[in-house]
């Protein structure tokens, strides 16, 4: 059986992340080293990836399509604020690339940026939704059924979707 995981905000190839969020690492490249190693220890290559966004920072096209080529898994994008659409779509290594991932199932509404707590309301929903983000790095949460997984606060390792159906 495959698993399901979720990450987000890896900004590999991108040197001022270190500074900008306090990453316990000297440059990027270590930093891509350990993120590389954390999810291919974590992820079978069965399984599904949702990655919410903010992918990488390579100026070279290259360069982030062999990153992405070295992750397992089949990987599914939740688009963010830095990521270069046309591109990522060029780079054939995401299955699927959408805006938002509603999960009924798992009373999960995943995005980039967290969702104001009236669109977690919806009766079209159902019950109350937890909203799965990223974007906000080493910060809290807002207040609510929300749960932030840039990897800052995920110990830059992909996190079981089981793990986040509670608050």
């Amino acid at each position: 059986m495959r698993d399901i995981w979720v990450i987000s905000d890896t900004h590999f190839g991108h040197d001022n992340i270190i500074k900008y969020c306090g990453r316990p690492f000297k440059d990027a490249k270590e930093a891509d080293e350990v993120m590389i190693e954390n999810w291919n220890r974590t992820v079978k290559p069965s399984d599904i990836v949702y990655h919410l966004g903010d992918v990488h920072f390579y100026k070279k096209e290259v360069e982030a399509y062999e990153t992405l080529k070295a992750l397992q898994g089949h990987k599914r994008l939740i688009v963010g604020n830095h990521d270069d659409v046309p591109q990522l779509v060029r780079s054939g290594m995401f299955e699927k690339i959408m805006l938002w991932r509603v999960w009924k199932d798992f009373g999960i509404i995943m995005s980039h940026i967290p969702m104001h707590v009236s669109q977690l309301e919806l009766k079209r929903f159902g019950d109350h939704m937890i909203n799965v983000h990223g974007h906000i790095h080493d910060q809290d949460s807002p207040e609510g059924p929300y749960r932030n997984v840039s990897v800052e606060k995920i110990g830059y390792t992909p996190i079981n979707i089981e793990e986040l159906r509670t608050v």
